[in-house]
């Protein structure tokens, strides 16, 4: 019996083992996508119409405003509020998920003879969004007169903590500097947004709206056909496109995984049906015997189910300690800096599993015993 317990258990093992990495890598993703920033774009509805006359092209015209009216924030942050809740199916208002929206706007000046993108922030919202944002020198950005500056924008500029700047005629001073991101932050100096409103003569209007809502199960593409149709003027864009990549490779490799978990299975389900197919053999002259005394075939079949459940719930057992160590020590090597855990909901489904493999693979050696003669066993003897 040792035997087909251990069969068992190689076969459970590896199925905990597996799921319990994927679970774990699963998490690292999604926590590795809040830091990709916004996933939803709100920006304005321009549009662009090709002019001809008599087959000669003559440029394009956009047509449309390129700002939208600020009021339009808080419609943005209404619909894609009451959205996830609806999915997540929150209805009590102290545990609502509020998502975050940024605005911006953009506006080109000039610091000296360098021309620079000034860019109006809400600066609360803007931090929770772009979460791997650190300050290299100073503070943060906190009040109306005062500019947050890209890494390499403060070296093009030679600007440094507390220096003063004039943007459009608006005296700002420098209160932070940013570590280099790699992106376009990196140029570009931060102002509050009324400052840039005030400073650009934009009163009331952004150039854009970043969403994030990075919850599991956020409907992103629904939050941003919402926006089109309830709020004019705008156009919502999805940016879906690393959340697509991360979680197709994710469903590859646990496909890949458990399909490796479910051979690993079948060979384990063959161990056991060859170890109860041994002990058949080795039974004969006591299944002989229990036949004589008159027991039934279903009696007979039902003595190796029973012990087929004791190898299950064994293996079961031992198969999700094995497994559980067996992610603790893979883990780490398939998905770099994953924090493996065990999972106790996992512990009923091994033991389905296992009590279902060993049931599984005893029916034909079971089958086997009870064609057993009586005569061929008292030949055994």
């Amino acid at each position: 019996m040792s035997y087909a317990v251990l069969g068992v258990v190689i076969g459970t093992m590896t199925v905990i083992g597996i799921l319990t990495v994927a679970l774990a890598g699963e998490s690292r993703i999604y926590a590795q996508l809040e830091d990709y920033g916004a996933n939803l774009v709100v920006i304005p509805a321009i549009s662009q119409v090709d002019l001809e006359l008599g087959g000669l092209g003559l440029g394009a015209l956009i047509v449309g405003e390129n700002y939208i009216p600020e009021d339009k924030v808080s419609q943005v942050r209404q619909i894609a509020d009451d959205m996830v809740n609806q999915v997540l199916g929150i209805e009590d208002e102290r545990y609502r998920y509020t998502v975050s929206v940024a605005p911006k706007l953009y506006a080109n000046s000039r610091v000296g003879e360098v021309s620079v993108m000034v860019v109006g922030i809400d600066p609360e919202e803007e931090m929770k969004i772009k979460t791997w944002w650190r300050i290299q020198e100073g503070e943060p950005l906190e009040q109306a007169d005062q500019a947050l500056i890209g890494a390499r924008a403060s070296e093009l500029l030679e600007l440094s903590v507390d220096d003063k700047i004039v943007l459009n005629g608006v005296s700002v001073t420098v209160a932070g500097i940013l570590e280099e991101t790699g992106s376009n932050d990196d140029y570009q100096v931060f102002v509050q947004i009324e400052t840039a409103q005030e400073a650009f003569d934009k009163e009331g209007v952004v150039s854009s709206i970043d969403v994030r809502a990075l919850c599991a199960a956020c409907p992103v593409e629904e939050i941003a056909d919402e926006i089109n149709m309830m709020i004019p003027g705008v156009r919502a864009v999805a940016v879906r496109q690393i959340a697509m990549t991360e979680m197709g490779m994710m469903e590859r490799v646990n496909r890949f995984m458990l399909a490796l978990a479910g051979i690993t299975l079948a060979v384990g389900l063959f161990g056991v049906v060859n170890t109860m197919m041994t002990s058949v053999h080795e039974r004969i002259r006591d299944i002989g015997i229990m036949r004589a005394v008159g027991a039934s075939r279903n009696q007979i079949v039902k003595v190796f189910i029973y012990e087929a459940i004791i190898v299950g719930i064994l293996g079961g057992i031992f198969g999700y300690v094995a497994g559980t160590l067996l992610a603790y020590a893979v883990g780490p090597l398939i998905f770099e800096g994953v924090a493996v855990s065990y999972v106790p909901q996992y512990f009923p489904l091994s033991l389905i599993l296992a009590v279902l493999v060993a049931a599984i693979a005893t029916l034909y050696p079971a089958f086997r015993a009870t064609r057993i003669r009586v005569a061929d066993s008292l030949r055994s003897l």
